[in-house]
């Protein structure tokens, strides 16, 4: 989808931006803008009383001077707003992230010319700057990085851009944000065991997967369980401390379900579900999830664990 330029000049964007776009942007002529940094007007302060020297005392020298500096102040204009003009920018792809970790909004920049562009700073509010150098045809991914607050989907927010190469005299910016939004999982309960409630389980013959015959997957490791069926492989590979589960005819499926944790609140029955979600999923257990607004059929694995988290986090929300 391509992004045409504004057609004239607007205070909202030179202060914010376009607003959330999707697709390549290109700093054309109209989104890049230009002003004499603090270290420009200490400058042109200075040039002031260098002219009302050489006119006071006619001199020929102080002119020279004086102009030679102006002229190299002039010549940076040019060279502060090409060193941004024509870049492009493409979004990424944020991965999905609980409550309280890092999400990252990656973003390549694309150098599409001949010249070499330096000092390019990427500006971003949660993190400190970063620079880039871009050598003729050359493009570089930049992780935008902040912590996940809230869960749902959080937009990406805006960025800018902005250069005062080669002389610090002008500072030349594009505030830009792209339409990407990261998707944060209810940040999981420290409580790790599974419900014993016999209403979870469906699809056992009797012994809920506790009989001696037929292997039907893994469950974390409670109190009093055989070193014999600890999952030692599991444990060295940090995946934590898992029991062997065995049953009779087949394996169990688990319904995690909202009823279950009644007299906890919204958020503390989500995190509670969170967990059970990646405990169930650790095990090799077929698991589903009730929720008020909805159900999902017990499955296994990666898709399925991220629908059912998904689900979570976006509970009471709008779509």
């Amino acid at each position: 989808m391509a992004n045409h330029p504004p057609a004239r000049f607007s205070l909202d964007r030179f202060i914010v931006g376009e607003g959330p776009e999707q697709g390549t942007i290109t700093l054309r002529q109209r989104r890049v803008y230009i002003l004499p940094s603090r270290a420009g007007l200490i400058f042109a302060l200075m040039l002031l009383p260098m002219l009302l020297a050489a006119i006071n005392y006619n001199n020929s020298l102080a002119y020279a001077l004086t102009f030679l500096l102006a002229s190299l102040a002039v010549v940076s204009i040019l060279y502060t707003y090409r060193n941004l003009h024509g870049l492009s920018f493409k979004a990424g792809q944020c991965q999905p992230v609980f409550v309280d970790d890092e999400m990252s909004f990656p973003v390549c920049i694309h150098n599409p010319d001949n010249g070499i562009r330096l000092a390019i700073k990427v500006a971003w509010p949660h993190q400190a700057p970063q620079s880039v150098d871009l050598a003729p045809g050359e493009f570089k991914w930049l992780a935008l990085k902040s912590t996940a607050a809230r869960r749902g989907l959080n937009p990406m927010g805006r960025f800018t851009v902005y250069t005062r190469y080669p002389l610090g005299l002008f500072h030349a910016w594009s505030h830009l944000q792209f339409d990407m939004i990261c998707l944060v999982y209810p940040k999981p309960d420290i409580h790790r065991e599974l419900p014993h409630e016999a209403a979870s389980y469906v699809g056992a013959e009797g012994d809920r997967g506790r009989g001696t015959n037929d292997f039907t997957g893994f469950r974390p490791y409670h109190a009093g369980d055989s070193l014999r069926l600890v999952n030692w492989k599991a444990l060295a590979r940090e995946r934590g401390l898992l029991t062997k589960q065995f049953g009779g005819d087949r394996a169990n499926e688990l319904m995690l379900s909202w009823d279950i944790l009644a007299g906890l609140d919204t958020e503390a029955r989500l995190s509670r579900l969170a967990r059970w979600v990646l405990e169930a999923e650790l095990a090799g257990l077929r698991y589903g999830l009730v929720l008020p607004d909805q159900v999902i059929t017990p499955l296994q694995g990666e898709v399925h664990r991220h629908a059912c988290l998904k689900a979570l986090a976006m509970f009471g929300k709008q779509p």
